[in-house]
C-alpha cells in the first residue's frame, strides 16, 4: 500500500506532460490489446492505487485540500462495493443468474450481442489513437496570445489563418470591455464512451471526444453571464483550429459543428481524409472522428450561480427576469466533463456488468433514433451512463440505490427502463443527493435528473415531447420484455424503429426556415389537438458543420423539421369540437383567442351556449386533423409553415373505396341480426334452431369491397352464414342420408321464410354432387335491401362419422382420402371459420383501425395477383398480428400505420422456420403450452414434408390451433417467396422514401414478371353496368331489370372463369388472378412443360418435334394452342391476352 501512496502523492503534482502522458494511457502506442490494458487499470485500482482517469482529471485551480478527501472516500467505498459484488456473483455462479432471463435463447442472444459490439482495436481505432496523439502534439506546442479586444482578435485570426471565431448568437458587441486571449491548455484528456470503451463497434463512425480544459486564469469572476463564457471559449477554439490547420490541414477535414446542437458550444471535428491506392483510385478513408471540445475546470464559477433557478443572461446589470436553465446547465456541463469520466469510470470498476449494460442500452437508443444531441432527443450514451451510474449510488427510498452492482447487465438494462418508464421525471425530479425545493420546483414541465454532487441536471438537453417520446418507448419495451408468447430479443436491440412512417400515425414536414420556435409549435400542436392524439414529437433538423473560414450558418434557414403524431382513433375524426361555456368569460375570452375567427358561439339541444369548432368532415376531402394542423400553423406559426406543410396521413385510406370505417358493414351486420329473428320467429320447424353463426368476411368487417348495394356494386355476394339445429336421435347416421335431410331441412326453412316474410327472396342451390362426404346444398336468403346470406346447416355428427371412416382399416385408401377430405373441410367450414369470423369481428369493434388495415392488406395481396393463392383468413391473421402482438410498437391508431407495419412484419418473416400465431382473444388467452404445442405441430410437419410440397405457411390461432386449416397445399413455395419479395420491396420504398412516400407504388408490379396476362373486360371484372357498345339507352329498363335479378346475387364470372383454367391447365400453368383489385389474370409456364420425350396421357396440349441432337421426337407445349383456348372459353369477357413468353 504504501508503493501506491506514494505513487499517488507524486502524480499529484506531476508536470503538465506527464499529466497528459497519463490522460492517454488507455491507448496502446505499441499494439498491445485494448482490453487487456483496461483490465490491468482495474485491477491496479482494486489493489489500492488511482486509476489513470483519475489521475488525468485534475483541475486547474481546484481546492485539492477540499477534494481529495473526498475523493479517498469514495474510492473507499468504490473497492467496498466491488469487493462485495464480486463475491455476490461468484456465489451465484457469474453474472447470469437463474431467473435473470426470459428464456435460455434470450441470454444466448444478449450474450452473442455483446461478443459483437464489444469495442476492440482494429485498424479504425489504431488510425483515430495515432490522431490523437498528433493532434495533442500539436496542442501542446501552441504560445499563449496576448488579450485583445474582440473585434482585433477576430480580424486578426481571420486573415493570418482564415479561421473565422465560431461566436455563438448573439455576437459579442465589438466594444465590450472583456478581451481575448489564449494560454497553453491546463490538461488534454479523452472522454466519453471511446474512454471507458462502452462504444459499440457496430456504429458506422467511431467518435472520440477529446478536452482541452481552458486555464482558469483567463476568466473573470462573472463571465458566467451573458454568454461572456461561451464568447471565450469560441476564441480558445477558434485559435487551436488554426494551429491543428496548420499543422494538419492536408492530412485531415477539418470544421465547425455546434456539439450536442448546442449553438452555445461549437467543437472542432477532425476526420480522415480519403486517400489514394497505387493506381490512382480513391482510398476510402477510416470512418472515424475526434471532436475537441473546450472545457473548463470544475471550481471555475461558483455551482449556485448556475443553478435552473437563476437568469444568467440580463439586459442589464441589476436586472431580473426568467430563469435560463438551459444556459446554465450547459455552462455547468463544461466544468463537469471530468467529474462524470470519474463517476463512470467508477460506477465501471465497482459493478461488473456496468460497461455490458452501458452497451445494451446504447444499442436499445440508437436503434430508436435517440442520441445526445438536441434534435435527437437529447438522451444518448452519455445520459445513459451518467443514469446508471448515479442509479447505483442513489435515487430510491431514504436515497437508496435504486440499482445494485450485482445485477447482471440486462438486469441493469431492464431496471433503468423502469425508472424511465415509471418516474414521470417532468413532475417529480429525480433527485441523486441533495436539492434545494427551489431546484425541484423548476422540473415543472421539464424532465430532470439532479446530481445534487455535482449541482447538474442530466437531462438539460431534452424537450418535453422528447421525453415522453422516451418514456413511451420504455413503457413499451418492457411490456414487450414481460409477453412471455414473445421472444422480443430482436425488436429490443436489433430492428431499427425511427422510421416516422412505422413509429407514427401521422406527420407532417416542415422547413426549418417555417419555424423559429420549436417549443412554441409544440405547446400549439399540443393546445389546438387535444385529446385527439395521445403523443405529438417535434423531430428539429440538425445544425450541420461549416467550414472554418466561413461564418457559423443561420440555424433557421436548412433542412426540414417533421411534427408527428400517434392519435386517439375515437375522437381524431371529430367535426365538432366543445369549448367553455359562454358564462366563463376568461376562459371563452382565452379560446376566442387563441382560435380566432374560427371560433364561434352555438346553442347545443341540451340548452348549453358554449364556444365551438366546426370541421368539415373527413370524407369531403381534408382529413380532420390535417384542417386543424394547418389552421394552428398559418394562425400560430407563420404562413409559409402552412403553404409548405407535407402530410403523410391518409393517403392509404383513400386506397379503400367508400373509406376505411366499419359504418359500411352496419347495414349487412343489421340485416344478419334481422335474418336471425326471422328464422328463429318461423313457426312448425322440425327442430328447435341452437345458434346461427356468421362465416364469412363481410360479417366480420374484413372484405375489400364493402357489402351490400353501394355505388359501383350492383351485384351483391352472399354471406356466409351456419346454422345448427339441437340434437336429436332422429338424424340418420349415414354421410349421404345426412346430406339428404340437410336439403330437407333447408327445404323447409325456404317455404317457411317465403310464407313469414316479406321483402324477402329464399332458394336452394347444390353444390359438391361429386362428393357424397361433403355438404351438398344451401339456402340463398336475398332482402330487398341488397343483404344476402348463404346458409348451411351444421350438424355434428358427421364428424365423428368421418373420424370413424378414418380409423376403418377394411376402406380403401381412396374412400379414406375422401373422408380425409370431408373432414378437414367440415372443420374449416363449421368449426374454424364461425370462430375465426366471431373473434375477428370483435377485434375490429375494439381497434378501429384493424378493419381497414385487413382491407388494405387484402388490396395488396390482390394488386399484386396473389389473392387466389392465399386465404383470406390467413391475410387477416397476418394484419391482426400486429394489433394483438404490436411489439415493439404500440397498437397501431390508423389505417396506413397498421398497414405499413404489416408489410414490414412480413418482409422479415421467415416462414420457412416460423409459425405464425395469433391470439384472436386479445386477453391472452393463448398461454404458454398452447403455443408450445402450436410449435411442436409445426415442427413435425416440417419433419414430415421437409421439402415443403404440401404445407407452406403455417398459420395457427387460438380459434384454429391446426395451423394449416386455410394453407394445405396452398400456397406453394413459388408463391410465399413471391409475397415475401415483395414486401420486401414494399418495405425498402418505406425506408428510402419516408414522408415522400406515395401510397400507390406500393399496389404496383410490372405484368412483365408474368409469361403471358390474360386482360379481362371491365363489366366482368368489377361488376360494373353492361352498357350498349352503341351507347343506346334504349334497353336501360332491362339492365336495371337483370342486375336485380336474384339470380345473379353471388354471380362471380371472374373465379368462375379461373377455377375453370385451373381445372384444365393447372398442371402446365401456375396462374395468378387479383379479382376485381386487378382485372387481369396472368400466367406462369411450368418448369414441367420443358420439352420432354413424346408419352400417352400428357395433361396439356404438345407439339412434336424432332430435334438433331435427340433421337426420340420431343413434346413440347403447344403455348398458342392452349391461349387460343383460353380465349375461346373467356369470350367476351376477354378484352386480350398477351404473350410474353
Amino acid at each position: 500500500m504504501a508503493v501506491h501512496a506514494s505513487k499517488r502523492r507524486k502524480l499529484e503534482h506531476e508536470s503538465s506532460e506527464e499529466n497528459d502522458r497519463a490522460s492517454f494511457a488507455s491507448f496502446s502506442e505499441d499494439g498491445e490489446d485494448n482490453e487487456d490494458r483496461e483490465e490491468m487499470e482495474v485491477n491496479r485500482q482494486d489493489a489500492g492505487g488511482d486509476s489513470e482517469l483519475e489521475e488525468a482529471s485534475d483541475e486547474n485551480g481546484e481546492d485539492e485540500d477540499e477534494a481529495q478527501p473526498a475523493a479517498r472516500s469514495e474510492r473507499n467505498g468504490v473497492k467496498k462495493q466491488s469487493d462485495t459484488a464480486k463475491s455476490a456473483l461468484q456465489s451465484s455462479g457469474g453474472i447470469y443468474t437463474a431467473g435473470t432471463f426470459k428464456s435460455n435463447m434470450f441470454k444466448l442472444q444478449v450474450d452473442e450481442l455483446l461478443e459483437q459490439i464489444k469495442p476492440r482495436r482494429a485498424k479504425r481505432e489504431e488510425s483515430a489513437e495515432q490522431a490523437l496523439h498528433a493532434l495533442k502534439a500539436t496542442i501542446e506546442k501552441t504560445s499563449p496570445r496576448p488579450a485583445r479586444g474582440i473585434d482585433e482578435a477576430e480580424r486578426e485570426l481571420l486573415m493570418s489563418s482564415k479561421v473565422a471565431v465560431p461566436f455563438p448568437d448573439p455576437r459579442p458587441a465589438k466594444d465590450a470591455k472583456y478581451k481575448l486571449e489564449y494560454a497553453k491548455p491546463a490538461h488534454i484528456n479523452v472522454i466519453g464512451s471511446f474512454a471507458m470503451k462502452t462504444s459499440s463497434r457496430t456504429k458506422d463512425t467511431l467518435e472520440v471526444d477529446m478536452t482541452v480544459t481552458i486555464p482558469q486564469s483567463l476568466f473573470q469572476d462573472k463571465d458566467y453571464l451573458n454568454h461572456r463564457y461561451f464568447y471565450k471559449r469560441s476564441y480558445y477554439l477558434a485559435f487551436i483550429a488554426a494551429q491543428v490547420k496548420q499543422a494538419h490541414g492536408t492530412d485531415y477535414d477539418i470544421c465547425f459543428e455546434d456539439f450536442r446542437d448546442d449553438q452555445l458550444k461549437p467543437v472542432l471535428v477532425v476526420s480522415p481524409k480519403d486517400g489514394s491506392g497505387n493506381s490512382g483510385e480513391v482510398k476510402p478513408a477510416p470512418k472515424w472522428r475526434i471532436n475537441i471540445l473546450p472545457c473548463i475546470g470544475t471550481d471555475t464559477f461558483p455551482a449556485e450561480k448556475l443553478l435552473p433557478t437563476r437568469n444568467c443572461v440580463r439586459q442589464a446589470e441589476d436586472a431580473k427576469s426568467d430563469p435560463t436553465p438551459f444556459y446554465n446547465s450547459s455552462l455547468r456541463a463544461d466544468m463537469l466533463t471530468t467529474q462524470y469520466l470519474k463517476l463512470v469510470h467508477g460506477a465501471a470498476n465497482s459493478c461488473p456488468a456496468f460497461r455490458d449494460a452501458c452497451l445494451l442500452g446504447s444499442t436499445w437508443l440508437r436503434q430508436r433514433g435517440f442520441t445526445s444531441n438536441k434534435s435527437a432527443g437529447g438522451f444518448g450514451n452519455f445520459e445513459w451512463h451518467t443514469l446508471m451510474a448515479l442509479l447505483l449510488q442513489g435515487g430510491g427510498p431514504n436515497g437508496k440505490p435504486v440499482l445494485s452492482e450485482g445485477y447482471s447487465s440486462y438486469q441493469l438494462f431492464k431496471a433503468t427502463l423502469q425508472v424511465l418508464a415509471m418516474k414521470d421525471m417532468s413532475k417529480q425530479a429525480v433527485v441523486i443527493g441533495h436539492a434545494s425545493g427551489d431546484v425541484r420546483a423548476a422540473a415543472s414541465g421539464l424532465p430532470m435528473v439532479w446530481d445534487g454532487l455535482r449541482s447538474h441536471n442530466v437531462l438539460y438537453k431534452m424537450q418535453p415531447w422528447a421525453y415522453l417520446q422516451l418514456r413511451r418507448e420504455a413503457r413499451t419495451t418492457l411490456a414487450m420484455l414481460g409477453d412471455q408468447l414473445y421472444e422480443g430479443f430482436d425488436a429490443t436491440f436489433i430492428l431499427r424503429l425511427d422510421n416516422p412512417l412505422l413509429r407514427y400515425d401521422c406527420a407532417v414536414e416542415l422547413p426549418a426556415g417555417a419555424v423559429k420556435d420549436a417549443s412554441k409549435l409544440y405547446e400549439v400542436l399540443r393546445r389546438g389537438l387535444g385529446d385527439r392524439v395521445s403523443q405529438v414529437t417535434i423531430r428539429p433538423s440538425g445544425n450541420g458543420s461549416w467550414q472554418l473560414g466561413a461564418s457559423r450558418p443561420k440555424s433557421s434557414g436548412k433542412g426540414s423539421m417533421q411534427a408527428a403524431f400517434n392519435v386517439n382513433p375515437d375522437t381524431v375524426h371529430r367535426t365538432v369540437d366543445h369549448g367553455p361555456s359562454a358564462e366563463n368569460k376568461a376562459e371563452a375570452s382565452s379560446f376566442r383567442k387563441f382560435w380566432g375567427e374560427k371560433a364561434e358561439l352555438r346553442r347545443f339541444k341540451d340548452g348549453s351556449i358554449q364556444e365551438s369548432l366546426i370541421w368539415a368532415p373527413s370524407e369531403a376531402g381534408q382529413p380532420v386533423l390535417e384542417q386543424i394542423v394547418r389552421f394552428l400553423l398559418k394562425r400560430h406559426v407563420s404562413d409559409m409553415a402552412d403553404a409548405s406543410a407535407k402530410f403523410t396521413d391518409d393517403g392509404f385510406s383513400r386506397m379503400l373505396r367508400h373509406g376505411p370505417s366499419i359504418v359500411l358493414f352496419k347495414p349487412l351486420m343489421e340485416a344478419f341480426k334481422q335474418l336471425e329473428v326471422d328464422i328463429r320467429g318461423l313457426e312448425g320447424l322440425p327442430l328447435s334452431i341452437r345458434q346461427i353463426m356468421p362465416a364469412d368476411a363481410q360479417l366480420r368487417y374484413s372484405s375489400i369491397q364493402p357489402p351490400v348495394n353501394v355505388p359501383g356494386r350492383p351485384r351483391p355476394l352472399p354471406a356466409e352464414v351456419t346454422i345448427q339445429f339441437e340434437g336429436s336421435a332422429r338424424w340418420p347416421d349415414d354421410l349421404v342420408a345426412i346430406q339428404r335431410t340437410k336439403i330437407a331441412f333447408l327445404l323447409n326453412i325456404c317455404e317457411k321464410m317465403q310464407e313469414a316474410v316479406d321483402g324477402v327472396t329464399t332458394r336452394i342451390g347444390l353444390e359438391n354432387q361429386d362428393h357424397d362426404s361433403l355438404n351438398q346444398g344451401f339456402l340463398e336468403i336475398i332482402y330487398d335491401s341488397g343483404a344476402a346470406f348463404r346458409m348451411r346447416v351444421h350438424h355434428d355428427r358427421e364428424q365423428t362419422l368421418l373420424e370413424r371412416q378414418l380409423k376403418d382399416k377394411s376402406l380403401t385408401p381412396s374412400v379414406k382420402e375422401s373422408a380425409a377430405v370431408g373432414l378437414a373441410a367440415y372443420k374449416r367450414l363449421y368449426l374454424k371459420t364461425p370462430a375465426h369470423t366471431q373473434s375477428v369481428a370483435r377485434l375490429c369493434s375494439r381497434y378501429p383501425a384493424l378493419s381497414g388495415t385487413i382491407r388494405l392488406t387484402k388490396k395488396w395481396f390482390a394488386s399484386h395477383l396473389l389473392a387466389n393463392h392465399i386465404a383470406e383468413e390467413v391475410i387477416e391473421l397476418i394484419a391482426i398480428r400486429n394489433f394483438v402482438q404490436p411489439w415493439p410498437w404500440q397498437v397501431p391508431s390508423s389505417v396506413q400505420t397498421g398497414f405499413l407495419r404489416t408489410l414490414h412484419w412480413l418482409s422479415r418473416w421467415d416462414w420457412r422456420a416460423e409459425p405464425l400465431i395469433v391470439d384472436l382473444s386479445g386477453s391472452a388467452e393463448l398461454k404458454q403450452p398452447d403455443v408450445q404445442a402450436i410449435k411442436t405441430h409445426f415442427d413435425a410437419w416440417r419433419k414430415l414434408d421437409p421439402s415443403m410440397n404440401r404445407i407452406v405457411l403455417f398459420a395457427a390461432s387460438n380459434a384454429d390451433t391446426d395451423g394449416t386449416t386455410y394453407t394445405d397445399s396452398s400456397p406453394s413455395k413459388v408463391i410465399a417467396a413471391r409475397m415475401t419479395a415483395l414486401a420486401k420491396a414494399a418495405s425498402a420504398e418505406i425506408e428510402e422514401k419516408t414522408v415522400d412516400l406515395e401510397a400507390a407504388n406500393l399496389f404496383a408490379s410490372p405484368l412483365s414478371d408474368y409469361d403471358f396476362v390474360v386482360h379481362l373486360s371491365a363489366s366482368a371484372a368489377g361488376g360494373k353496368k353492361r352498357r350498349n357498345l352503341n351507347g343506346n339507352a334504349a334497353f336501360k329498363n332491362l339492365e336495371l331489370a337483370s342486375l336485380d335479378d336474384p339470380s345473379m346475387v353471388g354471380f362471380e364470372p371472374v373465379t368462375s372463369f379461373l377455377n375453370d383454367l385451373q381445372n384444365l391447365y393447372g398442371s402446365a400453368v401456375l396462374f395468378f388472378s387479383g379479382g376485381i383489385e386487378r382485372p387481369v389474370i396472368a400466367g406462369l409456364w411450368s418448369p414441367q412443360t420443358a420439352p420432354r420425350s413424346w408419352k400417352v396421357n400428357l395433361t396439356y396440349s404438345t407439339i412434336p418435334a424432332k430435334e438433331s441432337k435427340v433421337e426420340d421426337v420431343q413434346a413440347h407445349i403447344n403455348k398458342d394452342a392452349i391461349l387460343a383456348e383460353v380465349a375461346r372459353l373467356g369470350g367476351d369477357m376477354i378484352e386480350k391476352i398477351e404473350a410474353h413468353r
